[in-house]
């Protein structure tokens, strides 16, 4: 058959086409399309990237806001209701996360990603708004940060699917690796702007918890508003059917020049969805005890929580209670907002410089050697020269302390941190994936919510262990990445099937061709047959 075109002007493929039947671009075109559809897909994945941005601010922000004087007149609760607010704040938070990632499931499956983002998007801003309106009602409060949480948790699902989808597989770990950038930005972010309201802002004034508040609606809109210039995912649409829409999207991320490479990338993508009607017809619940799929959501569930067990959320949430602990002295504030500029170091020295270079699997090992390690000395540091409670600067063994927690801090970046986002995004096939990532994220919001609540009686009961039981924790990674994870780098998400052990191969042309002739044969048996 030969190739039809489309509305949209493009080719597309049909059965019996190959890319040999594709009329030449020159070099200089096939250059300048991967070169705008690098960007086109860098552009997709910054954008919806946004998310993880989203997610690591209104986490960030709200420890600095629940300090200021202003808030708590604002909301009238005393000093003694301080640490349940605080709690509260952050727990309801992660619990509308955690059910944000089972309700965009069934939505992203069936409107599609674009819309999940924009949904997603609409539901958080309204959440931000809610919290941002003075009220003086803290249940009020409560209610907006579980509605942003609904927003976010959808998010975190969304992110690393779409960016897996749309991204191409030379440049998906980069590409993939952006969770971890953006959500880094986004913790130093709030911070710093924790930072400028304390200092800047009259502590009279209701402006000053307002303004790092209301500051999320603007990366909250424009994930939303962006998501209306993208197209959607290929993937998503050849799982629906919809192959001519596919291919131009497709085309339009890798660039707009039709070329043999992308009609190759499709005729994979095509195939990949065939082999996944081919093991079974309809998604049912029996479809996630096969082997294969049994062992990606154990991966999915587990990596989150060997994520959340190298003990640098707990650092993430409690800064500044850590570092009093090991020694910071009265800076402790200003320590905090270099803390979280070292993770954005890290994790652009990491996508930069070693993503596609080592693999997935060496830098799960090595990242946990680092962390343990990193947390073992922090341990006896503490534990051989306490801190005094007298101290108004850093002494030597603070200063040795802090240097430790910002070397865990870069090497979680460049391993952990990125990773396992990345890797959940791409090792599931397109018809469980909605489900697969949710659960991913949903793990990690429910673990995320376990250390959070763990740390804080961890540090003022044991000290020092907390430290130790971190290393301990990150030297049993280490064996769970060398035997349980698997190298997905270079592979394209067709090619997972094989590298799980569903298939040997993924099917061809060829293999079409076979069972038409042995269908053929059959057929031409059973007349000769009935016809004696």
């Amino acid at each position: 058959m030969a190739s039809s075109s489309s509305s949209t002007g493009y080719q597309i493929l049909q059965q019996g086409d190959t890319p040999d039947t594709v009329p030449a671009a020159t070099e200089q075109e096939v250059a300048m399309g991967k070169s705008l559809g690098t960007f086109r897909a860098c552009y997709v994945v910054a954008l919806c990237c946004i998310g993880s941005f989203l997610f690591a601010y209104d986490t960030g922000i709200v420890g600095g806001v629940l300090t200021f004087p202003s808030f708590q007149n604002d909301f009238g609760y005393s000093k003694a209701d301080k640490t349940q607010v605080n709690s509260n704040c952050v727990s309801i938070l992660q619990a509308g996360a955690f059910f944000g990632c089972f309700f965009i499931w069934p939505l992203t499956g069936w409107l599609g990603r674009r819309w999940g983002f924009i949904i997603a998007s609409v539901v958080f801003c309204i959440g931000c708004i809610m919290q941002v309106i003075n009220s003086h009602s803290i249940g009020l409060f409560y209610a907006g940060r579980v509605i942003s949480g609904l927003g976010t948790g959808a998010a975190t699902v969304l992110v690393p699917m779409f960016s897996a989808e749309m991204a191409p597989k030379e440049i998906r770990g980069k590409l993939g690796s952006c969770f971890q950038l953006f959500f880094a930005t986004g913790v130093c972010v709030s911070y710093w702007v924790d930072y400028a309201a304390q200092v800047g802002i009259s502590k009279t004034s209701s402006t000053q918890w307002q303004v790092p508040v209301g500051l999320q609606l603007v990366p909250g809109g424009l994930l939303g508003l962006g998501m209306l210039l993208v197209r959607e995912s290929t993937r998503w649409l050849a799982k629906k059917g919809r192959n001519e829409e596919a291919y131009a999207s497709l085309l339009w991320v890798r660039g707009g020049v039709d070329s043999p490479e992308i009609r190759a990338e499709f005729e994979e993508i095509l195939a990949g969805v065939e082999l996944e009607v081919r093991e079974s017809e309809g998604l049912t619940w029996k479809e996630l005890l096969l082997p294969s799929n049994r062992y990606r959501m154990f991966i999915a569930i587990t990596i989150q929580l060997c994520a959340q067990l190298t003990g640098n959320t707990s650092l993430a949430y409690y800064a500044p209670q850590i570092f009093a602990t090991i020694g910071a002295g009265n800076k402790t504030l200003f320590i905090t907002g270099f803390f979280g500029l070292v993770k954005i170091a890290g994790v652009l020295t990491f996508i930069l410089f070693f993503v596609e270079k080592f693999g997935r699997k060496i830098p799960f090992i090595v990242g946990a050697f680092a962390m343990g390690s990193f947390m073992l000395i922090i341990a006896l540091i503490v534990d051989t020269h306490p801190p005094k409670s007298s101290a108004t600067g850093i002494t030597s063994s603070g200063a040795a302390g802090i240097a430790m927690v910002y070397l865990e801090a870069f090497a979680f970046n460049m391993s952990w941190g990125p990773l396992p986002w990345l890797y959940i995004g791409e090792i599931f096939p397109n018809r469980i994936r909605e489900i697969g990532v949710a659960t991913g994220a949903a793990s990690q919001w429910l673990f995320n919510f376990v250390m959070s609540q763990i740390t804080p009686h961890a540090i003022s009961s044991i000290g020092w262990r907390t430290f130790l039981m971190f290393a301990i924790f990150n030297y049993a990674i280490i064996f769970y990445s060398y035997f349980l994870l698997k190298e997905t780098t270079g592979k394209s998400l067709e090619e997972m099937e094989i590298v799980f052990g569903t298939v040997d191969r993924l099917p061809t042309k060829d293999d079409d061709e076979l069972e038409s002739h042995a269908a053929h044969d059959d057929t031409t048996r059973e007349i000769h047959e009935t016809t004696k």
